[in-house]
Order: C-alpha cells, then structure tokens, then sequence
C-alpha cells in the first residue's frame, strides 16, 4: 500500500504534508505536490496534514482520481521537498488561505 496526492493538490500546493513526512516522500512541481510510491511507508502521518483531502491510500482512491497512480508514479523525477512553505492558492485551488 502506499498513499498518492490527487487533482485537489493542483494550484493549492499546501506543504504541510511534507514537513511530516519521515522518508521524504513527497515532491515538488509548480502547480502541485506527489508522493514516491518507492518511498512512502504508508505511515498515514500526511493524511490529517493536507487541509484539501487530496492525499488518498492506494486501497481507497475515488474512481475519478485514478489516473493519479500513475502521475505519482513519475514522482521521482522531480525534487524532493520536506519543509513546509507558504500554499500556493492559485487560480483553481478550492482549499482556504491558513
């Protein structure tokens, strides 16, 4: 089992998730943020992390965001980020400022 960032993730961006991440699971895109399935441990510390419920288990991924398995999948091409930064709140992001 491992956990993937799904579409809520996209323009909102928030770190939180990553600040908690003890294996440095998560990595950076402008727009969003995905977990390394090599990586994560499936430890659940993001879950209550991500204030836009866009963190999902691989065992329970809503239908819609299924094709997220494979973009996380390609997250080991992209930095590795494990501090927590100031949210993105872009254009279509639907999550609240902190």
């Amino acid at each position: 089992m491992t956990y993937i960032v799904a579409e809520p993730c996209i323009d909102c961006k928030y770190t939180d998730c990553a600040a908690v991440c003890p294996v440095e699971a998560f990595h950076e895109l402008p727009d969003k943020l995905l977990i390394n399935p090599d990586t994560c441990i499936d430890c659940d510390a993001c879950l209550p992390e991500c204030p836009v419920e866009a963190i999902f288990s691989d065992m329970s991924i809503p239908p819609e965001y299924m094709s997220w398995l494979e973009i996380n999948a390609d997250a080991e091409n992209h930095p590795i980020i494990s501090t927590k930064q100031p949210a993105l709140f872009g254009p279509t992001c639907k999550g609240q400022p902190e």
